[in-house]
């Protein structure tokens, strides 16, 4: 304890930096783990969240056993978040990889202004734009495939096209930004192995395969992790600005729905109780992924 002190007095500063961080944390992580209760409470405004009557596990048995789309909401979410690991994870690695071989400042300066640029916009807005590029009257791809002799199709309202749609245009948005931690940490990759490499005959992409990649292992195995524990949590902006009613049945994800039940219906328990079963599996699926990961390869986040 002495030690902790001794150091917080000696850092005050640095500390004091990361005071704010701490706070949001509190305030917006910790706190409202008090709220958990009306899962198992009937909640009433007029009785505060103490003050209902205690039903049990009584929301989490509906959910379970009689909720008619619950294990829908489940396999939306899942799904939509396991093809964006899938297919946007790489997405980073590979811009920063060939960012990282441009030589000329300003033509890489102007290619990472451009590919960070769309994550600056806020959903509502890059939504409205997706929506109306995929419009079936006026909108640029159904003009394309018209130009083409083909019929327009309205994709907002396809089944068959809306998880793609909400993969690309997460790619889009965010993929750009995300390279920021690759291109970090490629820089603090020791240039001595590349000379090494040079010499013994290596191309650029050997490089690239024996050098680059090793050196940023601890940043993917970290960030893959992390995109593995919110596996359950997709973001609940994005799907609301893209979805409607007649793509419910492949779009609807559990944050959605909380929003929509909770919010709209006032039935805050029982979306408490699945906020609650949400961040459980969360939880199982990072300590699960960390602990493979660490037998398999070495690497972990603890």
């Amino acid at each position: 304890m002495r030690t902790v002190i001794k150091d917080i007095a000696k850092n005050k500063y640095l500390y004091l930096l990361l005071l704010p961080g701490l706070l949001w944390f509190v305030i917006y992580r910790y706190l409202p783990m008090f709220g958990l209760v009306i899962a198992f409470k009937e909640f009433h405004f007029s009785k505060g969240i103490f003050g209902g009557e205690w039903v049990g596990l009584k929301y989490f048995k509906f959910i379970f056993f009689e909720h008619r789309n619950f294990y829908q909401l489940v396999v939306n979410t899942l799904l939509i978040n396991f093809y964006k690991l899938a297919f946007g994870f790489p997405i980073p690695i590979i811009l920063a990889l060939m960012l990282n071989e441009v030589r000329r400042r300003k033509l890489r300066s102007f290619m990472q202004t451009s590919i960070y640029l769309p994550h600056f916009v806020s959903w509502v807005i890059f939504g409205g734009i997706i929506v109306q590029f995929l419009s079936p009257s006026g909108g640029i791809v159904n003009q394309l495939i018209q130009w083409f002799g083909g019929e327009p199709i309205f994709f907002m309202a396809s089944e068959e096209y809306f998880r793609s749609i909400v993969v690309i245009s997460e790619i889009w948005k965010n993929a750009g930004w995300n390279t920021i931690i690759f291109l970090a940490a490629i820089v603090g990759v020791d240039p001595t192995l590349y000379e090494a490499a040079r010499i013994d005959g290596a191309g650029k992409l050997r490089q690239i395969w024996h050098v680059t990649l090793p050196g940023i292992s601890e940043t993917i195995v970290v960030l893959l992790l992390l995109n593995i524990g919110i596996l359950m949590t997709t973001g609940f902006d994005q799907i609301y600005v893209l979805y409607n009613p007649a793509v419910y049945s492949v779009g609807d994800v559990i944050s959605t729905y909380v929003y929509r039940v909770g919010i709209g219906n006032g039935r805050f328990s029982l979306t408490t109780a699945i906020g609650l079963f949400q961040s459980v599996v969360g939880l199982f699926l990072i300590f699960t992924s960390n602990f493979m990961m660490r037998r398999l390869y070495g690497k972990s986040l603890w």
